[in-house]
């Protein structure tokens, strides 16, 4: 399976009217669809050392989990402000539909650390960017983001000229 743009549904006008929304669910009930994903990213990575797969609230999570699974990595829930329970970094985002604030656990891996940044997608890269700002907060390395859609027409892709970006369908 590599045909993944097949499974992914356009939602219009949510959250709000004037956007496409990306729907992933149809791909994540398509069991080798699915694992396709993951064995794509977690390629991409095998040859590199990575500690920590730092995932973005809150879909990020279901690929986050599952790559840092595959890779033998440590998993950082990066969560929108006030649902982490200990002493966190704040970043705040811009995003083509609104504003928000991420967080992330202050001990969450220790400085030295070589992380990929996992999200579902990329869209203007406001997300992206305040997770970057966390994981340099914590005096790590962004080896590389990961995405399962890139909507390119929003150049996300371009806010991050020094960065590896992987991306498995493009819009």
């Amino acid at each position: 399976m590599t045909d993944f743009s097949s499974l992914i549904r356009d939602v219009p006008d949510f959250p709000k009217q004037g956007i496409i929304f990306k729907d992933i669910t149809p791909l994540l009930q398509h069991p080798q669809a699915f694992h396709a994903v993951i064995d794509k990213m977690a390629e991409r990575y095998a040859t590199e050392r990575i500690d920590t797969v730092v995932a973005i609230d809150a879909r990020g999570f279901i690929f986050g989990g599952a790559l840092a699974y595959k890779l033998g990595a440590g998993f950082v829930p990066v969560r929108k402000t006030g649902k982490l329970p200990y002493h966190t970094h704040e970043a705040e985002y811009d995003l083509e539909y609104g504003t928000g604030v991420l967080a992330i656990h202050q001990d969450a891996f220790p400085a030295g650390s070589r992380v990929v940044i996992c999200d579902d997608v990329i869209a203007t890269g406001g997300t992206i960017a305040a997770a970057i700002r966390l994981v340099e907060q914590l005096e790590s390395a962004v080896v590389s983001i990961a995405v399962l859609i890139e909507l390119s027409f929003l150049k996300g892709r371009d806010k991050f000229p020094d960065y590896d970006v992987f991306s498995l369908i493009e819009f």
